[in-house]
């Protein structure tokens, strides 16, 4: 942390000196997050120029930003990926990681809470929070990550930042204070300064400009209540136990020892600070500057993941420490059109070098079905990204953020460590993708290059999961949501030239028969010279439920001769997995070949299996074909308000609830078993139904009969296609 004599300090404005950010204590990794079109892009901005990075702030409407230089983040006015805006500030280096706040780009926002020792949750002032925001703060609070709040948009004619202060206390809980308030030259107005509640100072901005000075007496008289909460918020954490006592004793606290027991609290995230912002006028730049240099914790403070060795046996702690063991983590993977792949990594231990080799090693190659998930590779360029703009550097220190050029196996999630000493760090969780998306080439050409642009697509984004289903014979893309496979489909066109169409999904039934039945299976062909002659006569009854497929000979007198018994079979299992409805596998029955027709000549192994094939046909025809449809159990977790909507709309999906749990402070677990041909789009459904609070997981249980009226609609929609 910084030096703290002199009143350098949060509150004050003061500018003492920080570590030098050679140094890993001189270093800040800061995650921004919040819900899509809150501000954190614009932030980033203004952080931007008043840090002297950029001399103009960029607008998402123009896609003009440094955080937002995708195609896809231009054309939607949102950020769909994860950047880099690294900025300096007295010293001190801040890494600002902008992560999108839309939900279907989860995979991204862990990424940047990974590779963050601290967290800024930006909220607008207009808008408040939303449920997916409330999820993110446990989440950080289960890690023990360092929190503070950022209210933006305090210029907006429908801003309230009491409000929103007030709902963050009551959704967050306590430690959640605002450290700074806005000042306005009447109630109307938009403000243009804020006034520090710790040292009685006002920075006031003009023109992009700040300027200070002591606050009033009517605005210390305003602020006296909340300023009182504040210090009482602060003492609370201190670790000098007297201090309470002389503070309610009426002595008045020195305003340094406060300002120090507030940079600790927040830097070990048991105090959460508020403050205001308005980054088009700059308002507030200066005082969150000073907050991430001063309270948030350099790397030093943060624990670092779990080490092991390859064969998964445990290794000591590592410490951040540049003179120590490399152990470095992929956070991103993205493919430059002139660079090729560049991987974002985080330095937890020891220095990262250009033109040397690392031992590359871990979970994302083996998720994508790598068979060597451990390899060397050579390190190649080193570069300080800002946004899409790379920046070469000679090394990166333990704690510090980097760019890696060219990296051909390193995939996300993946560790990079010594050749000598190679190490595996424990993967962070990422969330399941949920929404199945059936996708086919447009053309010969584009099928060509197909499975190369999503095999580079699957590397740089660990939320997407491709499965070629042998059943429907579809390629399936399991995304997040449909704007997170609206970007995939659009970096497939844009970066790899590769066009697909998204097609009707298929799922994966079964047919079976609902009672015996009996078919005659005749096939006699003559066209002159040899002919095709096999006839055979079967019974098809059903079976229970896993039995799978019997075939059984009670052919008497020769009727079919012995050696076309076995082509009968062939051919029926042949139609068995052909279908005989609606195009999807026959299971558990028992076919029982009971006589036939052989002709001397003109009989043949083909011949008898087209018979067995349409004999499986004529007893369908004959009997009642049954559809099975797979079914899922389904677990979803949602906040207690949304419940009852949740188990109304399973209801409507034919599903059965089959219990309820209690999970945590105001969240149930509800259980259920769907049908998955109604579960389809539940990742989006959901996501409307509870606010965003709703999350879901599903398994395969087994195979039910499908309604009559909706099988019959499957078998005609089969028989037009």
């Amino acid at each position: 942390m910084a030096d703290k004599s002199a009143a350098t300090s949060t509150a004050s404005g003061a500018a003492g000196r920080a570590p030098m950010a050679d140094q890993p204590a001189g270093i800040r990794n800061v995650v921004l997050v919040g819900h899509s079109g809150s501000g954190k892009t614009t932030l980033v901005e203004a952080l931007l120029v008043a840090t002297g990075a950029i001399t103009r702030a960029g607008r998402v409407e123009d896609g003009t930003t440094v955080s937002d230089f995708e195609d896809a983040e231009i054309r939607q006015q949102r950020s769909v990926s994860l950047s880099l805006a690294p900025i300096e500030y007295d010293g001190v280096k801040i890494n600002l990681l902008d992560a999108p706040g839309y939900a279907d780009f989860v995979g991204d926002l862990r990424a940047g809470l990974r590779a963050a020792d601290a967290a800024l949750f930006v909220m607008s002032a207009a808008d408040g929070i939303d449920g997916s925001t409330r999820m993110l703060w446990e989440e950080c609070a289960h890690v023990g990550m360092p929190r503070a709040v950022v209210i933006t948009k305090l210029d907006s004619p429908r801003a309230d930042f009491d409000a929103v202060v007030a709902q963050c206390q009551a959704v967050f809980g306590q430690g959640v204070l605002p450290l700074y308030l806005p000042v306005r030259a009447n109630p109307e107005a938009a403000p243009h300064g804020l006034l520090g509640l710790v040292t009685q100072q006002v920075g006031e901005y003009s023109d992009g400009r700040r300027t200070s000075r002591d606050a009033s007496s009517s605005e210390i008289a305003a602020a006296s209540d909340a300023r009182n909460a504040l210090l009482e918020g602060i003492i609370a954490e201190s670790e000098d136990e007297t201090l309470m006592d002389r503070y309610l004793a009426g002595e008045e606290i020195d305003q340094k020892v406060v300002i120090d027991d507030l940079e600790k609290a927040v830097a070990r995230g048991s105090f959460y600070p508020v403050l205001g912002a308005a980054a088009t006028s700059m308002l507030g730049a200066a005082e969150l500057l000073e907050l991430l240099a001063r309270a948030f914790p350099s790397p030093l403070e943060h624990p670092l993941p779990a080490v092991t060795k390859l064969d998964g046996s445990p290794l000591p702690p590592l410490t951040c420490d540049p003179a120590g063991p490399l152990a470095a983590e992929v956070v991103k993977t993205t493919t430059d059109p002139y660079v090729g792949r560049v991987s974002l990594v985080r330095v937890f231990s020891g220095t990262l070098r250009p033109d040397t080799t690392v031992h590359v090693s871990g979970h994302g190659m083996a998720a994508r079905g790598h068979e060597d998930h451990d390899v060397d590779e050579r390190v190649g360029t080193l570069s300080s990204p800002l946004g899409k703009a790379q920046r070469t550097v000679s090394h990166c220190i333990a704690g510090d953020i980097v760019a890696i050029a060219k990296l051909a196996r390193a995939e996300t999630s993946d560790t990079l460590s010594e050749k000598e000493n190679p190490l595996l760090m424990s993967p962070w969780e990422m969330p399941e993708p949920l929404l199945p998306a059936a996708v086919r080439a447009k053309s010969k050409a584009d099928e060509d290059k197909l499975s190369q642009g999503l095999a580079r697509l699957a590397a740089e984004d660990p939320t997407l999961r491709l499965e070629m289903n042998a059943e429907t014979h579809q390629l399936v893309l399991w995304c997040m949501g449909e704007a997170h496979a609206d970007v995939l489909l659009d970096r497939l066109k844009t970066k790899y030239g590769v066009e697909v169409e998204t097609v009707p999904l298929r799922v994966p039934m079964r047919e079976t028969f609902a009672a015996k039945t009996t078919a005659h299976g005749r096939h006699v062909k003559q066209s002159g010279g040899h002919g095709q002659f096999g006839v055979c006569d079967i019974e098809v009854e059903p079976l229970p439920q896993g039995s799978g497929f019997e075939f059984v000979d009670k052919v008497f007198g020769g009727a079919v001769p012995r050696q076309f018994i076995p082509s009968v079979e062939k051919g029926v299992r042949t139609q068995m997995e052909r279908g005989v409805a609606a195009g999807y596998p026959v299971v558990d029955i028992r076919v029982t070949l009971t006589d036939g027709k052989a002709h001397s000549v003109d009989s043949s192994d083909m011949a008898f299996q087209m018979a067995g094939a349409l004999a499986l046909k004529e007893a369908a025809k004959a009997g009642q074909v049954v559809l099975l449809e797979p079914v899922d159990e389904v677990s979803v977790l949602v906040a207690d308000d949304y419940v009852g909507a949740v188990m109304s709309d399973l209801s409507g999906r034919r599903g059965r609830v089959t219990g309820t749990e209690p999970v945590g402070s105001g969240r149930t677990l509800v259980r259920a078993e769907a049908p998955q041909v109604e579960i389809i789009r539940y990742a989006i459904d959901l996501r409307s139904l509870s606010h965003g609070t709703g999350t879901f997981t599903r398994r395969e249980l087994r195979y039910e009969p499908m309604p009559q009226q909706l099988a019959a609609k499957v078998i005609a929609d089969h028989k037009e296609e």
